[in-house]
């Protein structure tokens, strides 16, 4: 009797409804986990270095890119078994749901098994464009029919895998509802309802903290060691969701000849021949600082005339006194995401963010993994919770040996509640790390208290100016953080062989209308500076820079003898300065910059020409008054474009001396 009762029991709770979807979803997460082992014995070859530890490694890392697909995936399957209505326990919607989970199964299991060969093919797992390019090819038919007849096995293991999933599913059955009184059922089921969707949508983005952003391809590199075994951990269902939406660049014909194309622009690199000089192993730290706009920047706005301007970085003003800056520097894009691959392996994000883009892995030579090959110990440091907006995961492909986040910081007590660690105990960190690294190193800081909302600590209210803003207060506390990292850091042994970079990774809130035009709203502060260098003390450049020009600008000054790629050109080249411009992009319309002008231009032609020194709100379009320098400049535009589109496309982005 007592045996009786508990098997009642038992049936009840493994029969209850969302046991059931829970569990036929891990058989769908198990089959995800089945086909990544498919995928690594079908392509072992391709990871000569493989360890058994590293490749558990990997499969517990794509658990987390399997449940996104799985979520979407079974996204009818769970509305249905989720829906607050008695009908869902009868056998004939019972049998419909069952159908609904195979086919839609099926496919998911169909998609993994076609990268199992044509991975090799593409080294990348199969997205959305690629989909969507053969199914516009009507010649296509026979050849996948000869991808069946030649690959057969593989057909053979999908029809398993089916076999399985349907065997697997059929083992758990769904029992009868246990409530009875309608009253309660409703009001519970609702509640229920709301949950799991709560629960599916964070499944889906890949984390319930406000500062993760939905996972993407760009995320799996955050746990390899190669860009080859990013295959391993995502799968293709998730490849090919996350790009469903998003843009495949096409290529453009501007130019018909290579030569044509690179003797206006180049991005490859060659080391000066006539420097005889040798590389010189100086330290390397680039600190980006969230949201530092140069409107905010006093030091850099002492010839603005501005009205009533204000600035609320004193020690920033003072600092600018020690170094080389630059009155017209851009940021190349306008989020976070943007700026690590700008700043630390000069690729900028045009029409489509690089990092959220389909081409987010391909193989790139980041400013760290340049400098390792001379010797260079590489750390990022961010203070926010490792892994948020994609950071390590670029991070690591970018070449950094380490990563240093909240949980590196390891104390609880100094996170402001929302994005990190404050800046100011966080930077002190930094110097603690830097003094136990050996020399040559290469850091990049990453700061987020001048963040929304922007929050002071406690002891600190009241101390900053507030400004017009409230993001203006905690510009104040990062100037003072920074302050303080100076100080500490110039007691170091390692602090006069440094070479200092101090930039942001975007602008912010504007008050002054000369900063609230496209041009303004791009620009932000770019201070080079090196203690003891005479040679750029208090030197101010009008010629204008860019994020991406930081990682050549570095290379060439520490007098880099390999060729290397990089969309930036030389800061420091007073030789060819008349060839240096910036580009970012706006909405729909990309912006060219080179001397005083700046160019608008659309997909298919220039609409404005401004010289936003002389007219800072860009009042006067000189577009038809000056075509010869609006041609010659958007001429520039369209080479960049082009090599740009074309070698995103073509995985090209290194030097012809250079291998993936």
């Amino acid at each position: 009797m007592v045996r009786s009762s508990n098997k009642a029991q038992e049936s009840r709770f493994f029969g209850n409804i969302y046991f059931v979807l829970v569990a036929r979803l891990a058989v769908s997460m198990l089959l995800f986990s089945l086909c990544r082992v498919i995928f690594y014995l079908l392509n072992g070859d391709l990871y000569p270095g493989m360890t058994f530890g590293h490749f558990l490694y990997l499969m517990a890392a794509g658990l987390k890119f399997d449940l996104t697909a799985v979520l979407y995936t079974n996204i009818a399957y769970i509305f249905c078994f989720i829906m607050p209505f008695w009908f869902r326990y009868r056998s004939i919607p019972q049998r419909i749901f069952d159908w609904i989970y195979y086919v839609t199964n099926a496919l998911a299991l169909a998609l993994n098994c076609v990268d199992f060969i044509y991975f090799r093919y593409t080294m990348r797992r199969t997205t959305w464009n690629v989909v969507n390019e053969f199914s516009n090819d009507a010649g296509n038919a026979p050849l996948m029919g000869r991808f069946l007849l030649d690959f057969w096995y593989v057909v053979v293991i999908w029809m398993a895998l089916i076999a399985l999933m349907v065997w697997l599913y059929k083992r758990v059955k769904t029992g009868k509802q246990l409530i009875r009184n309608r009253w309660i059922f409703y009001p519970v089921q609702v509640v229920v309802m709301a949950l799991i969707v709560y629960l599916t949508v964070n499944g889906i983005r890949g984390g319930f903290r406000h500062s993760t952003r939905p996972i993407t391809i760009s995320n799996a590199a955050q746990y390899v060691n190669t860009p080859a075994e990013v295959g391993i951990v995502l799968n293709t269902p998730f490849s090919i969701y996350r790009t469903l939406t998003q843009e495949q660049f096409e290529r453009l014909t501007y130019f018909q000849s290579q030569e044509e194309m690179t003797a206006i622009y180049s991005p490859v690199h060659y080391p000066k021949k006539a420097d005889s000089v040798g590389f010189t192993p100086k330290n390397v730290v680039i600190i980006i600082v969230e949201s530092l706009s140069q409107e905010y920047v006093g030091g850099l706005n002492k010839e603005s005339k501005i009205s009533g301007y204000k600035g609320y970085t004193p020690f920033l003003d003072s600092l600018i006194n020690e170094s080389l800056v630059f009155e017209y520097s851009f940021a190349n894009g306008r989020k976070s995401i943007d700026a690590m691959p700008s700043i630390l392996a000069s690729i900028p994000s045009l029409s489509t963010n690089y990092v959220l883009s389909i081409y987010a892995n391909n193989a790139i030579n980041g400013l760290p993994a340049l400098l390792k090959t001379k010797g260079y110990d590489c750390s990022f440091m961010h203070g926010a919770p490792n892994g948020s907006m994609g950071f390590q995961a670029f991070a690591n492909m970018a070449g950094f040996d380490h990563y240093y986040g909240r949980t590196e910081y390891g104390n609880n007590a100094d996170f402001d509640g929302w994005w990190g660690i404050w800046d100011e105990p966080f930077l002190q960190y930094c110097v603690d790390v830097f003094n136990s690294k050996p020399q040559p190193f290469m850091s990049s800081i990453f700061t987020v208290s001048s963040h929304h909302p922007f929050v002071l600590p406690p002891q600190y209210e009241g101390v900053f100016p507030e400004g017009a803003h409230p993001i203006h207060r905690t510009v104040g506390y990062t100037d003072y953080a920074l302050r303080r990292f100076f100080e500490s850091a110039s007691q170091a042994p390692w602090f006069r062989n440094t070479v200092f970079v101090i930039t942001a990774d975007h602008t912010n809130a504007s008050v002054y209308d000369e900063y609230k035009t496209f041009v303004g709203m791009a620009q932000v502060p770019m201070i080079f500076y090196e203690p003891g260098n005479e040679t750029i003390k208090g030197v101010k450049k009008e010629e204008v820079i860019q994020q991406i020009d930081i990682m050549p600008t570095l290379l060439n000054y520490l007098n880099f003898d390999q060729p290397y790629f990089a969309f930036g050109m030389d800061a420091f080249d007073t030789q060819n300065a008349e060839k240096r411009f910036a580009i970012n992009t706006l909405n729909d319309f990309y912006m060219l910059y080179e001397g005083y002008y700046v160019l608008k231009a659309s997909d298919d032609k220039a609409t404005a020409l401004y010289n936003f020194h002389s007219d800072r709100l860009l009042t006067e379009n000189l577009l038809n008054s000056e075509p010869e320098r609006a041609e010659r400049m958007y001429n520039k535009l369209k080479s960049f474009r082009q090599q740009y589109n074309d070698r995103m496309i073509d995985d090209d982005l290194s030097t012809p001396e250079q291998t993936h």
